[in-house]
């Protein structure tokens, strides 16, 4: 069906869904539109005012679902250590594996759960579903007395942190002004960190607690209900809004994210998001969703936007973080610490402080080179982890045949310390970023693609860990993590292209012949090129 075709009758439903009246008389006819958005011409200079303080505000809001991912990803490294027989016996290195594991597992279900309605009821449906289910899964696991109990504690909180980490992103990137995208979606993952470093902390504090792990599960079970409450406040994704054709509402909110617009300046974008939109339901239309999923992976444009985001989102979770967020006081118990829960506050900090220094530089440096070097970063300094166990007497049962730390605990200390630097000020942030490079029609099942992979890697390292240290030593398990990070840098070199400041809406054109790294770099310096002429 073409454009012409769908506007000349106006009584097809699907197509009258996406085109709201106000929307028609600024854009007289789609193919007008069409050849506009094409030439560049649909006026987006509302990017270049200053964006409210409430939608910062409203990041922040938001963000609180990534401290919940955070707190009860990371809190299970304190849990492993001081649950003793709590649970009925001393837990063995797969009953460990299991219920660490088991969040993974809930996390990808959460994220296939989140994804397939976001379009249908909203981004904020799916964080309203996380906020019930870690609140819910906080409850079980700090009433559990028997394995199985703190497994599907775990997994009710796994749910919800796929939620989380599946809706979030989208709807911060649909929310965000173009200039500021990168780094506002960079704090959700800060706020993750950030969940993390809190976790470590009570963790210590409540390691020498009698039963002091199951305040640690508990105390993630308030900031869902500060959340849910909080969530009021929040608009719905304008993009969103449009596709049910909730223009005023659209209005409303675009209002709130660019307080100095004019008119003229919010009606351009909601002409430019609402084109957009119409172009995929015309492609899409009343497709199924094995339709949409077809598009997502046959059409090849979409599916190297698609492996350009979940190959970036791999290395995130192949290359040995997760190792350190769920086993980080296990391994520092390894190598001969006598406080290992204390000493991973030093994981959670700078993994904090580094996401931080992300969080300044994204919109500045831009995707691609910070992966560049950072992630080579990341594969070095996990070789030199790989090198110092070598000199780490360590039994096959995983225990430490010494009672004193030596020269190479501390330099295993001081790699880690590097490689989550790296780690968090590059791949940690970027990897849920990847949503940007996905169209419109293909977005919500895309990010949630990106989650799945996200999740999918994460349960291989979570069940894998303790056993891969045992069959081939710690040093052959961080030489197999540091090789996934070298070969994921050589992908970035020849795949991941630059999109920093381009809208939303015309992030494909990247994707339409190759992995568009030229094709980037040429519109990276048209962009540039436009806002030196207009004195930006």
């Amino acid at each position: 069906m073409s454009v012409t075709s769908s506007v000349d009758r106006p009584s097809d439903k699907k197509d009258v869904i996406l085109k709201p009246p106000e929307v028609a008389d600024h854009v007289s006819h789609v193919e007008d539109a069409k050849s506009s958005a094409v030439e560049g011409e649909f006026d987006n200079s509302i990017d270049d005012t200053r964006p409210s303080k409430t939608v910062w505000m409203i990041v922040f809001t938001v963000a609180m679902g990534g401290f919940l991912f955070g707190y009860d990803t990371g809190v299970i490294s304190a849990v492993l250590v001081s649950l003793g027989d709590d649970l009925g016996h001393k837990l063995s290195s797969k009953e460990q594996e299991l219920i660490t594991s088991i969040t993974s597992g809930g996390a990808l279900l959460g994220a296939l759960i989140a994804g397939l309605p976001a379009d249908k009821f909203g981004r904020k449906f799916g964080v309203y579903a996380g906020c019930v289910l870690f609140f819910v899964g906080s409850v079980i696991q700090a009433a559990s007395y028997t394995v199985a109990q703190m497994t599907v504690g775990r997994l009710v909180v796994g749910l919800g942190v796929g939620s989380a980490a599946m809706i979030i992103p989208l709807y911060i990137g649909e929310i965000a002004p173009s200039r500021y995208r990168g780094r506002m979606i960079a704090f959700d993952n800060l706020s993750v960190t950030f969940g993390q470093l809190i976790s470590y902390v009570f963790g210590a504090g409540f390691t020498h607690v009698a039963h002091g792990w199951r305040f640690m599960v508990a105390i993630g079970g308030v900031p869902p209900i500060v959340l849910a409450i909080c969530l009021l406040w929040c608009p719905e994704s304008p993009r969103q809004l449009l596709m049910h054709r909730k223009v005023e509402e659209a209005r409303t909110a675009i209002a709130r994210v660019y307080p100095e617009a004019s008119e003229d300046q919010v009606q351009a974008k909601i002409n430019l998001i609402t084109f957009a939109i119409e172009r995929e339901v015309h492609a899409v239309g009343d497709k199924s969703l094995w339709w949409q999923f077809k598009q997502l992976h046959c059409v090849p444009s979409n599916l190297r936007a698609l492996i350009a985001a979940c190959a970036v989102m791999a290395i995130s979770q192949l290359g040995g973080f997760n190792t350190l967020m769920y086993y980080s006081a296990t391994l520092f118990g390894l190598v001969g610490f006598t406080n290992p829960t204390a000493v991973s506050i030093t994981v959670g900090a700078t993994n904090f402080l580094f996401t931080l220094v992300n969080l300044v530089i994204i919109d500045k440096a831009g995707r691609r080179l910070i992966l560049l070097v950072t992630v080579i970063g990341m594969s070095l300094s996990m070789a030199l982890t790989a090198v110092a166990f070598h000199w780490i007497p360590v039994s096959k049962d995983l225990t430490l045949e010494t009672s004193t730390l030596n020269w190479a605990g501390i330099l295993v200390l001081v790699a880690i310390i590097v490689y989550i630097a790296f780690y968090a000020s590059g791949v940690a942030t970027i990897g849920w970023i990847g949503t940007e490079l996905l169209p419109l029609e293909v977005r919500a099942l895309g990010t949630m693609m990106n989650t799945v992979t996200c999740w999918g890697c994460n349960i291989i390292i979570a069940s894998t860990f303790l056993s891969m240290m045992q069959a081939m030593t710690p040093s052959g398990a961080f030489g197999f993590y540091a090789g996934i990070c070298f070969f994921g840098w050589i992908f970035i070199i020849f795949c991941y292209p630059e999109v920093k400041g381009i809208p939303l809406e015309n992030v494909r054109q990247i994707f339409a012949e190759g992995f568009g790294i030229q094709t980037a770099k040429r519109l990276q310096a048209e962009a540039k090129l436009t806002r030196q002429n207009s004195g930006v």
